[in-house]
């Protein structure tokens, strides 16, 4: 009986990350769509607030356009990254930790799609930024990485518990 509610428990987080995801995936992919379709050939909107304006820019890198050289290394890593996110919704029995991990998920998906649907070689192929700071470009995967890194940070600092499910002990040792 316990395992049964525990596995309608997984199911649910398990919809809830797919749901958040593929919804945060899709506003990412139309976003960046809207900036390839309006904001070429130079164009720049500005903007009034915080943002500086609107400005296509395709960014090979990773975050600052560090890495440009090593496109595919850092498409090697999201893909890696993203898997490890799956893993560990799977093992969060914490709603909260499941939002966060779906929110990190998105962002790093968001531009691994990029870096896949734009190459031209291997794993080669550039983001699309497009929200100008005046000190970066981003684009709406890369807010929802920072939330998510900000909420990470938060959930530790307040010690909002990853799991309720007991510890194993260590292999080839005596349990405590």
């Amino acid at each position: 009986m316990t395992k049964n509610i525990h596995k309608g428990r997984l199911r649910g987080r398990v919809a809830v990350f797919v749901a958040l995801a593929a919804v945060a995936i899709a506003l990412d992919q139309v976003t960046k769509a809207l900036a390839l379709a309006r904001l070429g050939n130079g164009v720049r909107v500005a903007l009034p607030g915080p943002l500086r304006g609107l400005r296509l820019v395709r960014n090979p890198g990773a975050s600052l356009g560090l890495g440009s050289g090593s496109t595919w290394i850092i498409s090697l890593i999201a893909l890696a990254a993203c898997l490890l996110i799956i893993v560990l919704a799977l093992r969060t029995t914490s709603m909260v930790w499941t939002l966060v991990l779906s929110l990190a998920f998105s962002g790093a998906a968001g531009n691994l799609i990029d870096r896949v649907a734009y190459a031209s070689g291997f794993l080669d192929g550039a983001v699309v930024d497009f929200l100008d700071y005046g000190w970066s470009v981003g684009n709406v995967a890369d807010i929802y990485l920072t939330l998510a890194g900000v909420a990470v940070v938060v959930l530790i600092f307040c010690n909002v518990r990853f799991s309720d499910r007991p510890e194993r002990p260590e292999h080839g040792g005596a349990a405590k």
